[in-house]
Parts: C-alpha cells; structure tokens; sequence
C-alpha cells in the first residue's frame, strides 16, 4: 500500500488521461491506509504517549535560563490587588482512573503540596492520564487590611479570603464500576457570604474534609469562569479545566489554574469561579523589553515548511521593496507603489474596501515565492488572565497563498485557481507564565480556528523551541508532520505537512512590532495599521473552477467533494486576501474566543 500513501498529484491535464472511473470503488476501500488525520482529533492524538504517561513529571530539555532584572516578571508572586497569588506545580496525586477521558486513557486528581509559608490551596489539579504530568494551580495569600471593603462585602471577617462554611458532594465514584485506584468524593466548598469558591477538594474517604483545607475568595477578587479543555468523563460527570469566560487583554480574569465538576443530572456546572486582577498596575508582571527579547531566544518556534511549496514567507519590507502595490476603489488604472516601510499606507478606518495591496506588475511569479533569507517574524506581546500571563503572538507574512488541493478517495486533485490568493498572514501563539517564566501552552493557527496543546505535548528542539510544520500552499500550522484532511474521512481539502530541509528558527530575524502596554517602547510599523486588505479580491468563476474537477468524478462523489467544500472555511478557499494582524480578534482576545 506503499504507492497509495505516495500517490502523485494529478493535474487537470493528466487527470483526463487517467482512466480510473472502473477503479475507483475498488480503491476507495483501501483509502484508509493513507497518513491521514482528522482535524478534531489532532491534539488528542499528538502526543503518541503510554496511557500512564501521567506518572512521569514532564520536564522542558534545557534549564530555563536566569531571566533579565526587572519588575514583577519572573518573581514568583503577583500581586492582584490585595490578594497576592502565587504558581505552584508540586502535588500528591489523590485519585486515578485508569478508563474514560481523552484516548480512553483515564485521568488523575492532585492536590497542591509545597504551598508556600502564608499562602492557602484554592483548589485541586486535574489532567488526562495520556500526556506527562505538567500543571499548576494558584494558591493565595491575603494582604487587604481593607475594613471598607470588608463591610461592603460583609463575609469571613472581610479579608481577601476566608474558609468555607460547609461542603457540598458533587459527585462520589463509589459503586460506579470503573477501574481507579480507590473511591474518590468530589466536594464543591459552601462559602460564606460574599465569597465564591474557585476550586474543589477532592478526598478517598466520604467524610467532609477539614473546612481548613482549603479557601474560598471575597467576590470582588472573582470573574466568571466556563468550561476549558475536557480532562475526564463516566457515570454522570465531566470534569474540565477552567478559564475566565472572559479572555483578552481588556479583561481582568485570572486563570486560578483549577477545574470544574458538572454533573449530567441538570446539565450545569459546579459553583466555581475564577480569580481577577484588581491592581490598577495590573501590568506590573509583564515582561519588559530584554526580557521579551530572552523568552523569543528561548522559545522561538522552529517552523518547517513542506518541500514541495514554492511559496514562502518573506519580510513585509521586502514585499514592498519589490514592487507591492496599493489599489484604491475607482482608481484602479494607477496603482502606486508602497513605499519601503509602509509610510505612504493609509492609516486606520475599517476594511472597507476603499484600498488594497497587490503583487508588482513586473514579474510578480517571482514575488509570489517570497524570500526565506530575508524574511522577518512579528512578535505582538500582550497581556493574557489580567496579566498573568504573557501571550508572543509570532507573525508570519507569504506573499502568496497557494491553490488548494483535493483528496477524494486514494487520488490528489488539483482545484485550479481555488484557494489562492495574494498576502497570508498566519501565526502561531506561546503562552508563559508571569511568575517564572515557563512555557506553558503552544497555540498552532489553522485557518479560521486553531489548536491549543500543553507544552508537554508539542515537539521541541534546540532547547525548549516548540516546532511548527507549515501545510503546502495554505501556510496552516500543525504540531506534527502528516496529513489533516479538511471535510470528511475519505474526500476533503488536504492540508498537508513534512519535515523537509527547508526550515528557519523565528529568531534569526524578529521584530517585535507591538506590545501595548510597554506605550511608546515600541513604535508600531505604518503597515501594521493599514486596516484593509492585504490583496485584491481574485476574479475567476468558482463554479467553473470546481467543474473542470468534478466532470470527471462518479456522481456520488461528486456530489460530496461539493458538500465538503461548502463547508471549508473562506481562508482555505481563498478569493480575496485577508486584512493584517490587527484585523484580527485575536490581536486583543484570546485565540479562541
């Protein structure tokens, strides 16, 4: 079945000469031994890892190195206004099962030990059996002294934190029938009032912990959480980690780090929130400039490009060095060409449609293979969970999106013009902690959506640089090398990745073109702020451009690749270039929002 997996791409021309209507049922059925995944199920499958992959304490390749002095950034503690907040990843491991979660691989409950002199457990740590053991949780300590707010409030004597007043048993797994370690009891603290509670205790025994065990938080240091990623499921219970509902670099959330237990009987979640930042100088922990300088030296992503994509990026001074040019609506006969740095483009507004950028009129095949050796990555720094974390946005520009490809059944189909257009703007998102610095979560872009993994779960090389591997023509980043089939099992847009000889380390030239609230630091490019789009919208007919495929494909067939691309994102497909880094929600939210 080697010569299906190595099948070579068809052309439209040799497509006709291929004669494989009386084959193609019979070869479908062994389609499936194609390396092809299934987008939804990429990141839980990443990790290729033993079901009890938890019991190892993941640990990065390189020491995380002594960060530059500077303020809060790295000091192990942040302030949140009265309530002092610090990251701990020591646990106990309490409860195990060996079933049920993702891969079917079970999950395991921690309870957060080593909590520094002064500071108290907010709740307990949970995660997936499938991948090494690498979490934390917040434990807090209270410095308000605030008798005003404490009779605002009016609960526990008015401090930033108090013990809970009871427990309430969300769920027991005693008499459920799964495979565990021993019965686990799951208890949401009652708190006082004018508390919250935003974590659970979890116990072997089904007697109430000690209300000492753990503390809940005065309101007004709480935000609103919702479910994050899926840790555990059986009997009637889901267990999830938790996130602030509200995420971006305007919200004041904080992630405390802990899950949550819902039960299928009503269908809601536990009672439990998350923290939030009150400090006025709610940046104080954020990264200045060396030390945004030493965390892209240790945690550049390497990206490797597919071997058989002959459109690359380049930098956005070189695009316009050679030739980009900027459209404006009814002047469309006299282009202008944009000036090196972007100065003559205009500034602000909406995407409108008023003004475009296009390839040069001279040679522009040569502009569209873009320039590996003088291509440049653009880093936004921002603040995530009411800036306890840090977000490096890495920005990548090619000159040209590539047309799309087709899998239908064991062939490769050329779509013609479909899916190409000038300027692709894509990225890819390291998340690290304030408190020390350590690499926590890799967003990998995919288009209109993307995927979040552990840091534990992304290849990494040269230290602690995670790896990216950029898919042919339409420049998605995945976390491994392969084929991600966009649409169905067997017919769909092919997003394909390799790990070829063609590959840079985003460091070699970065800039960091934003970091807000560093002010006027960083002075942001004049391109950055062109709100329109990046190329013109390409006229050709759609329909006609998928007709030249299908005439030659079995009715039933046919019929599906169109429902299939229906569907498919208006990235993959192309048309009309897109709009810059700041015409994305994600250039002040959060990746998923």
């Amino acid at each position: 079945m080697e010569f299906l997996a190595r099948f070579s791409v068809l052309s439209f021309e040799s497509l006709i000469q291929t004669v494989f209507l009386g084959w193609i049922v019979l070869l479908s059925a062994f389609a499936g031994n194609v390396n092809c995944l299934n987008v939804s199920s990429l990141a839980g499958n990443f990790s290729g890892v033993s079901a009890m992959a938890v019991e190892t304490v993941f640990q990065f390749p390189s020491a995380l190195p002594k960060w530059p002095p500077g303020k809060g950034f790295g000091a192990g503690e942040i302030d949140l206004g009265g309530l002092i907040v610090a990251e701990v990843s020591n646990f106990t491991k309490i409860w195990a099962a060996q079933e049920g979660g993702p891969d079917g691989s079970g999950a395991a409950i921690f309870e957060p030990t080593a909590v520094p002199d002064g500071f108290h457990v907010l709740g307990y740590y949970g995660q997936p059996n499938n991948v090494p053991l690498f979490g934390w949780v917040l434990v807090g300590k209270d410095v308000t002294n605030d008798s005003a707010a404490a009779a605002a409030y009016g609960g526990g004597g008015g401090g930033a934190l108090a013990s809970p007043v009871d427990y309430t048993l969300v769920w027991s797994s005693e008499n459920t029938g799964i495979e565990q370690d021993s019965a686990a009891y799951i208890w949401l603290p009652v708190p006082a009032d004018g508390y919250n509670a935003v974590g659970h205790v979890v116990t072997t025994s089904p007697e109430k912990p000690p209300l000492e065990k753990i503390r809940c938080v005065r309101v007004d240091f709480t935000d609103v959480s919702e479910n994050d990623d899926w840790i555990w499921g059986s009997n009637g219970l889901n267990i999830y980690s938790s996130r602030p509902k509200d995420r971006g670099i305007k919200f004041s959330g904080v992630n405390a780090g802990t899950f949550i237990a819902q039960v299928s009987d009503n269908g809601t979640s536990s009672s439990v929130a998350c923290l939030k930042n009150l400090n006025p100088k709610n940046t104080s922990a954020m990264p200045n400039l060396s030390q945004i300088d030493a965390l892209i030296q240790t945690y550049s992503p390497w990206i490797y490009f597919h071997p058989d994509d002959e459109f690359l990026p380049s930098s956005v001074d070189w695009f316009f060095e050679n030739g980009a040019l900027l459209y404006t609506k009814g002047q469309e006969s006299s282009p202008v060409a944009v000036q090196p740095g972007g100065e003559n483009l205009p500034q602000g507004g909406d995407n409108d449609g008023a003004y475009w950028l296009d390839l040069p009129l001279s040679d522009p095949d040569r502009v569209k293979q873009g320039n590996l050796q003088n291509s440049t990555f653009y880093i936004h720094v921002k603040p995530m969970f009411g800036a306890t974390f840090t977000d490096l946005a890495v920005w990548v520009f090619y000159p040209f999106n590539g047309p799309a490809r087709a899998k239908v059944s064991f062939l490769t189909l050329q779509l013609g013009k479909i899916g190409e257009h000038v300027g692709d703007w894509e990225h890819v998102t390291l998340r690290i902690s304030n408190f020390n610095g350590e690499l926590k979560r890799v967003y990998f872009s995919e288009h209109s959506k993307g995927t979040w993994l552990s840091a534990a779960a992304v290849e990494l090389q040269d230290g602690n640089k995670p790896v990216v591997y950029s898919s042919l023509h339409s420049h998605a980043s995945y976390p491994k090398p392969g084929l991600v089939l966009l649409g169905g099992e067997d017919i769909g847009i092919r997003d394909d990745t390799e790990r070829g000889d063609v590959y840079i380390d985003t460091a070699a030239s970065f800039s960091v073109v934003s970091a807000e609230y560093l002010g006027p630091a960083i002075v942001e490019p004049p391109w950055l702020n062109f709100a329109r789009e990046w190329g013109p919208k390409i006229e050709y007919d759609f329909e006609k451009e998928l007709e030249k495929v299908e005439r030659f494909l079995p009715g039933k067939l046919k019929e599906d690749l169109e429902n299939i691309i229906k569907n498919i994102p208006s990235e993959v497909l192309g048309e009309e270039g897109p709009t810059g880094p700041k015409g994305k929600d994600n250039w002040s939210g959060d990746e998923d929002y």
